[in-house]
C-alpha cells in the first residue's frame, strides 16, 4: 500500500479585515436603532431589545481580535450586514473557483508540482456557493487538471474528511496526487445581527496537495501516518438553508436559514469528544500524547481549544503546542485548522509528530497524525 504524504499547502486571504472595534460600531448602531423603533413592544415585552456588544465581550468569549471577508462595506452597513458581491455570469469563474485557484497553485508551487502531475481535484468546505456543477470540477478546469474532481460538505471538518479521502484515493491507485481545498466564504452564512455570533466566522482558503510518497520531490513533506473520522448526528449546529426553503413562503429569511447555535451545548459536548478522538488515535498508532510536539486544532473558539489540549496534556498548552491563528482570521470553519498548519510547520525538524484535529456541526470530528520527513538535499 502506498504511503501518502502532505507535500504542499496553501492559502488565500481575503483583502479586507474588519476588527472587532469596527462589528461593534456596527452592530450597536443597528443594536440602538431596531430597540428605538420598537420601543412600544420592548416596553410591553412582546418583543426583547437587543443588547448592545463590545470589543472585550467578543474576544473574552471567543479569543477573535479581527477577520478577513471577501467584502467588508455591506457588512459594516448597519441598514445592510451583509457583504455586497454582484451576481456572476455563467461564464465568469465563481469566487470560490477563484479562492480555490490561488491557494492550490501556492500548494502547488510549493510541492514543486504542476498540473500534469495532479488527477483529483476535492473542494471539502462548509457551505458551497451553487449546487452544480460542482465547484472542484470548475476549478479541475481553471488549473488545467487531467481526471476528476468533486465537491464535500462535512461543516468545519470538511479538510480533515477531505484529507481522508485524499488518502484513499491515492492509496488505492485512483490518483497520483489530489488537491483538497476548502474555500470558506463564512461570511455568507452568518447572521451579523445576532449579538451572540456575529462575531465568529472570517473568510479564506486552504489547500493541500497529498500524493504518493515514493513521487514526492518536496521539501515540505509530512507522512500520513493515520487518520480517524467520527460523526454523531446533533442539532447543536445548524443551517437550514436550502433549496426546498421556498417550498414554505413563511421560513424564507428566517434566522433559521443561516449559521445558528447552542453555544454553551456544543463547549460541554465537543471538547472532551475531540480530545477523547485525539488520544484514541494516538493509541490506534502506537503513540501516547506526549510525543507530539504541535496540535494543529480547528479554530472555532479560543477557550475550546485551551480546555482541550489541557484535557490531552493535563496542563496548559504553550503557543508553540497548539498555534492559534483565529485570533486574527477569526472561524473559518474548515480552512481554520489547515491555516494553523499552513503557518506553523516549517521550524519542526525530521521525525517530529504532529496532529490536525476538526471538530463542528453534525457533530464531526476528523483527526490526522503527521510526521516530517527528511527534506531532500
Amino acid at each position: 500500500m502506498q504511503t501518502a504524504v502532505i507535500s504542499g499547502t496553501g492559502l488565500y486571504t481575503p483583502p479586507y479585515a474588519i476588527s472587532n472595534e469596527e462589528l461593534v460600531v456596527c452592530f450597536n448602531t443597528y443594536a440602538a436603532t431596531f430597540n428605538a423603533n420598537n420601543a412600544a413592544s420592548i416596553a410591553s415585552g412582546e418583543v426583547a431589545a437587543i443588547e448592545p456588544s463590545s470589543a472585550d465581550f467578543i474576544e473574552k468569549v471567543s479569543g477573535i481580535k479581527s477577520r478577513f471577508v471577501v467584502e467588508k462595506s455591506g457588512i459594516l452597513d448597519p441598514e445592510r450586514m451583509v457583504p455586497r458581491l454582484a451576481d456572476r455570469a455563467d461564464e465568469s469563474p465563481s469566487l470560490m473557483c477563484e479562492m480555490a485557484v490561488a491557494a492550490a497553485r501556492q500548494a502547488m508551487e510549493r510541492a514543486g508540482r504542476t498540473a500534469a502531475d495532479i488527477d483529483m481535484v476535492l473542494v471539502a468546505c462548509s457551505n458551497m456557493q451553487r449546487p452544480y456543477p460542482a465547484i472542484a470540477i470548475e476549478v479541475q478546469a481553471a488549473l488545467g487538471i487531467d481526471g476528476y474532481g468533486f465537491d464535500m460538505n462535512v461543516a468545519c471538518s470538511s479538510a480533515t474528511f477531505g484529507i481522508q479521502t485524499a488518502v484513499n484515493a491515492v492509496q488505492s491507485g485512483q490518483a497520483r496526487a489530489v488537491l483538497v481545498i476548502s474555500p470558506e466564504i463564512t461570511s455568507g452564512h452568518l447572521n451579523w445581527r445576532d449579538r451572540d455570533s456575529h462575531f465568529i466566522f472570517g473568510d479564506a482558503c486552504t489547500a493541500l496537495l497529498i500524493e504518493r510518497a515514493d513521487l514526492s520531490t518536496s521539501p515540505h513533506r509530512f507522512a500520513i501516518i493515520t487518520s480517524k473520522l467520527r460523526t454523531q448526528f446533533s442539532n447543536n449546529i445548524r443551517n437550514n438553508f436550502g433549496y426546498l426553503n421556498r417550498f414554505d413562503e413563511a421560513g424564507i429569511g428566517q434566522p433559521d436559514k443561516l449559521f445558528h447555535q447552542q453555544g454553551r451545548k456544543v463547549f460541554k459536548e465537543v471538547c472532551p469528544m475531540a480530545a477523547t478522538m485525539i488520544q484514541s488515535t494516538l493509541t490506534a498508532s502506537g503513540l501516547n500524547v506526549s510525543q507530539v510536539q504541535r496540535f494543529w486544532l480547528h479554530q472555532a473558539n479560543l477557550n475550546m481549544n485551551l480546555l482541550i489540549a489541557r484535557l490531552l496534556l493535563g496542563r496548559d498548552a504553550s503557543a508553540a503546542e497548539a498555534p492559534v491563528i483565529l485570533d486574527t482570521y477569526g472561524n473559518t470553519s474548515s480552512a481554520g485548522s489547515i491555516i494553523a498548519f499552513h503557518q506553523y510547520q516549517d521550524d519542526m525538524e525530521q521525525g517530529a509528530l504532529g496532529v490536525i484535529c476538526s471538530f463542528g456541526a453534525g457533530y464531526s470530528i476528523g483527526c490526522v497524525v503527521l510526521k516530517k520527513l527528511q527534506s531532500f538535499p
